[in-house]
């Protein structure tokens, strides 16, 4: 079978659970830059509520106004079209205005997580050539120990929550203390920018370098990958035009926009639908609740178990969750199964399904898939682990085989690779990395996946973290699927153990639902009813699991505790 039959067949199987959506994809203003879209809002709805932050509230004029300034600034500290300018902020106005003011300029956006200590920090700075930096105050001391070995030559200081409103209703959480250091003057404040003469608008080239988003660094230091403004408004549009998405919603966003995810949902879906954004510092279910009910938000998404949370607190019976057409889930511990998605609904008394959100990662700005309209009877979730849903309109999955990238027929397990209008043009300075992973066009992703009976993707594993027993293959993601399955399991993660007779066995540390016990041996003597036999693994039980900044379970961490046992 070659490419196109390939695909042609994928999309055969895909007509019986296709939603009625476009099948091309929907650009509100068209394929122009995104400054020209903050334009357009500008010009259109100037006193719509754009941004709101803890009762402040930005309209599209005003974004429009202060990020002409903030590109101003620039201007007046050398930035240039094609120059990378480094945000070393947290979810505030002031990244959302950083970010379009780099793309007015039609300079590069490098975002910063303002969870890195020095070694982190030092190699972002100087492997993107970072010479212009906002920074947020409580990082001045990080910085200040690194800043000598890098090209930074200017800083704007702003503290967290210099932008927040005063509103009793939603207060805003203690800014991190502010940080000083002898190694950093700064150059500026944000009362500057505000301040500033505005840029003069200029043309931009929509497939330019517009942004270095870094990967999580899974092998060796993270890589820059190159993205453009094409790559940001197809990434964007092409999900909301297969997620049936319509109209100028207002989005939650507590997820830190110095992700992609965050970017995708809280920076540019509501630039491209002209909604507002509702942006948080960090998540806080009282405060959620209290923004879904005040701006009416219909698209949220969110941990599992941030839903789990909201479903627990005793105010979600007296919230209005009316509006909420599309929660969607981020599941990185908990998973989305029929039973937290009933609780869902009788939490929330509304008709929006809680579903995943999509499968993708930073290499193709991360919104690949639509699991919109596979929920009836709970299908998305009740048939193989992993189910990502559909490709969204312009993008093309396959499954190969990952020794000899040689298509594999539909249904059998094999590498994803991807081409789509949004994946990366390079890795930053990394000929060689990017030769292995873009082939003739195609994303080598690095992920284990299949492509089942309708057409629809399942994600099982990184290829790396396949476990092999007896050279046969054991998808963690399927084991913890089923394992979630009993009664008495909240969560659980899988991992290799070394055998010296079988090459690799299973671990899975599993915690119980509160109030509830797990006899490990009961379990493992369950799971051999669930599963082939080669697949049940040990079982260790956990009251907690280590946890990185971005949510997910250190799989690392528990891998070297099974060298604790032979």
């Amino acid at each position: 079978m070659d490419v196109d039959e390939y695909l042609a067949e994928a999309e055969r199987r895909r007509e019986s659970v296709r939603p009625d959506v476009p099948r091309q994809v929907v650009y509100p203003r068209g394929e122009v830059p995104i400054g020209e879209y903050v334009r357009g809002w500008a010009r259109e709805t100037p006193d719509a509520i754009a941004l709101a932050f803890y009762g402040r509230e930005l309209t599209w004029r005003e974004i429009d106004d202060l990020s002409d300034r903030a590109a101003g600034w620039l201007e007046t500290q050398g930035v240039q079209a094609g120059d990378r300018v480094g945000v070393l902020l947290p979810n505030s106005p002031q990244f959302v205005i950083a970010f379009i003011a780099i793309m007015k300029l039609g300079a590069v956006h490098v975002p910063i997580n303002v969870m890195f200590r020095e070694h982190e920090l030092h190699h972002e700075l100087t492997d993107a050539d970072v010479k212009v930096l906002f920074c947020v105050d409580s990082m001045l001391d990080v910085l200040g120990n690194v800043i000598g070995e890098t090209a930074v030559e200017s800083v704007l200081v702003t503290s967290a929550m210099e932008l927040a409103g005063d509103d009793p209703a939603l207060p805003a959480p203690a800014a991190p203390p502010a940080t000083t250091s002898p190694n950093v003057t700064p150059t500026a404040t944000w009362r500057d920018l505000a301040t500033a003469s505005p840029a003069a608008p200029r043309e931009v080239d929509l497939d330019a370098l517009a942004a270095l988003n870094y990967t999580g660094g899974t092998t060796g230091m993270p890589k820059g990958c190159e993205h453009s403004q094409r790559h940001m408004l197809y990434a964007v549009a092409a999900w909301m035009t297969a997620s049936g998405v319509t109209g100028r919603p207002a989005f939650l966003c507590h997820v830190p926009v110095f992700w992609i995810a965050g970017e995708d949902m809280g920076i540019l879906s509501p630039i491209l639908t002209g909604g507002t954004c509702v942006l948080l510092a960090r998540w806080d279910a009282e405060a959620v609740m209290r923004s879904i009910e005040r701006y009416r938000v219909s698209i949220w998404i969110a941990t599992v178990d941030n839903y789990v949370e909201i479903m627990e607190h005793p105010d979600a019976e007296r919230t209005d969750f009316s509006s909420l057409t599309t929660p969607l889930a981020m599941s990185f511990v908990a998973r989305v199964d029929p039973e937290v998605r009933q609780r869902w609904r009788e939490t929330s008394r509304t008709d929006g399904v809680l579903r995943e959100a999509a499968y993708g990662m930073t290499e193709t700005h991360t919104m690949d898939t639509s699991t919109y309209g596979l929920q009836d009877d709970d299908w998305d979730i009740l048939g193989e682990p992993g189910q990502c849903g559909l490709p969204v309109p312009g993008t093309d999955i396959m499954v190969v085989d990952p020794a000899t990238a040689e298509i594999l027929p539909l249904g059998e397990r094999g590498e994803i690779v991807l081409r789509s209008p949004s994946i990366l043009t390079a890795y930053w300075r990394r000929p060689d990395a990017t030769d292995d992973a873009i082939r003739d066009g195609w994303l080598h992703t690095g992920d284990t996946g299949f492509i089942d009976e309708a057409g629809c993707l399942h994600y099982l594993v990184r290829n790396k973290d396949m476990i092999k027993v007896n050279g046969m293959s054991v998808f963690p993601a399927e084991v913890e699927a089923y394992l979630c399955r009993h009664d008495d399991v909240e969560v659980a993660a899988v991992v290799p153990r070394p055998d010296p007779d079988k090459g690799q066995v299973p671990v899975a540390f599993v915690k119980a639902v509160a109030g509830r016990d797990i006899d490990p041996d009961a379990l493992r003597a369950w799971a051999k009813t669930q599963m082939a036999t080669y697949k049940v693994p040990e079982m260790r039980v956990v009251d907690e699991f280590p946890m990185t900044t971005t949510g997910k379970i250190k799989k690392a961490e528990l891998a070297a505790q099974t060298q604790d046992r032979t």
